[in-house]
């Protein structure tokens, strides 16, 4: 059952297509944030979410070749939750970034692979500038989608 959780996350990390990070101490560094951010969570929503992101702060760095701690064996009946909320989170923020840009008419949609949180204003704006995206535009048109579109927190 583990390797089949692996092989499903390798391909769930290909399908992203997110980019590496450099210096490869970005890794140690998002997931101390993470760790961080998780401690403090309150609330059990808060909880499960910061911990989602623990999870996939480590299966990214394993993907890319920089394992920076050992990942939970994929055991349903104790982590199944959090990884599925994980798959779900971050597969709906990437797809409501490419969404965002076809909605943009922008040729070359499917290079805008990202995951960071839409609910922010800010981060909406670097992602345009990242993928040279009219950034007004782009913050216009997610602000929009944001309404309708399943994102969690």
């Amino acid at each position: 059952m583990r390797l089949t959780a692996i092989t499903f996350l390798t391909r769930w990390h290909a399908m992203l297509g997110l980019p590496r990070q450099f210096p490869p101490t970005w890794y140690r560094d998002r997931l101390r944030e993470e760790l961080r951010e998780r401690r403090t969570a309150r609330t059990p929503w808060e909880k499960l979410s910061e911990t989602s992101d623990v999870f996939f702060s480590i299966s990214r760095a394993r993907y890319d070749g920089y394992p920076v701690w050992n990942m939970n064996p994929f055991i349903a009946f104790r982590y199944g939750f959090v990884y599925m909320y994980m798959l779900t989170k971050y597969t709906s923020r990437w797809q409501f970034y490419r969404t965002t840009a076809i909605f943009c008419n922008i040729p070359h949609y499917d290079s805008v692979r990202e995951v960071v949180n839409p609910s922010k204003d800010n981060k909406m704006k670097e992602v345009a500038s990242r993928h040279n995206i009219n950034p007004e535009k782009f913050h216009r048109i997610g602000s929009r989608l944001r309404r309708v579109w399943p994102l969690l927190p």
